[in-house]
């Protein structure tokens, strides 16, 4: 059994990853942590650490940067595992994630969908056999309330495909600006906001005369905290060190 700690348990993502915990049989919701209290759940919700009295195996973090120095102050001082899916960390806290890892195991992704990840995995392979002769494009949609564009996810996808290729491509994030043929050096990076699309990402491979291309598609929210608790099962008996979903999928296969 993984017990865990939920950061962030009253938020929407947080509720969702209460719910993946519920709905799996080796995990139970320790406690949570939120900073404005109470909760109708059926697990005691704390304002801080502080008011932990029973430790957790692995902590879960969906929440904000601003409660990123209490819990790493009482992970490390603990010793317990941190599943940290939160996004906007300045440099500084990144830089504190990293040392932190030097003493405890930390699960740090961008990303939390397997899915998603499985897309990176396999765009890397094509690119390695596609991605000097063919050009790549990478489409991203989201519900009209993000605000960040491109999302994180395509950069994260633009990266690891940039890590195969030869040589360094050039971002390109619009085409309106400049008249010109495009290069064979460079990925294209395109958004698109409307409705309530909760995820897609394509990756496109278009050579002469024929095109390749790999899609996912996140129908909930679900999905990515459902891949938070799998990384905290996975996480609980691994040693210091920092852990993505690439140390996740080959855990899997």
């Amino acid at each position: 059994m993984t017990r865990i700690a939920i950061v962030g348990c009253n938020g929407k993502m947080g509720g969702y990853v209460a719910d993946a915990v519920a709905e799996n049989e080796n995990c139970e919701t320790l406690f949570g942590v939120d900073a404005f209290g109470g909760s109708k759940r059926d697990f005691p919700v704390l304002r801080s650490f502080d008011e932990a009295a029973e430790k957790p195996d692995v902590i879960i973090d969906f929440s904000h940067p601003s409660t990123l120095d209490g819990m790493l102050g009482y992970a490390l001082k603990n010793s317990v595992p941190c599943v940290i899916c939160t996004t906007g960390y300045s440099r500084e806290q990144i830089a504190e994630i990293k040392a932190a890892a030097d003493k405890i195991a930390v699960f740090y992704s961008g990303n939390m969908s397997l899915g998603i990840n499985l897309l990176i995995e396999l765009a890397k392979q094509a690119a390695k056999v596609l991605g000097n002769s063919f050009d790549i494009e990478i489409v991203e949609k989201h519900h009209n309330l993000k605000v960040d564009a491109p999302s994180g996810t395509a950069l994260m996808i633009a990266d690891a495909v940039s890590d195969t290729l030869d040589s360094e491509p050039q971002y390109v994030y619009e085409r309106h600006s400049a008249r010109r043929r495009r290069s064979k050096n460079e990925i294209g990076i395109h958004s698109v906001r409307g409705g309530t699309i909760v995820g897609e990402h394509e990756v496109i491979f278009a050579g002469h005369d024929e095109v390749v291309t790999v899609t996912h598609q996140a129908q909930s929210k679900q999905v990515f905290a459902e891949g938070a608790v799998n990384a905290a099962v996975f996480l609980k008996d691994q040693p210091a060190g920092m852990y993505d979903m690439s140390d996740l999928l080959k855990d899997k296969m």
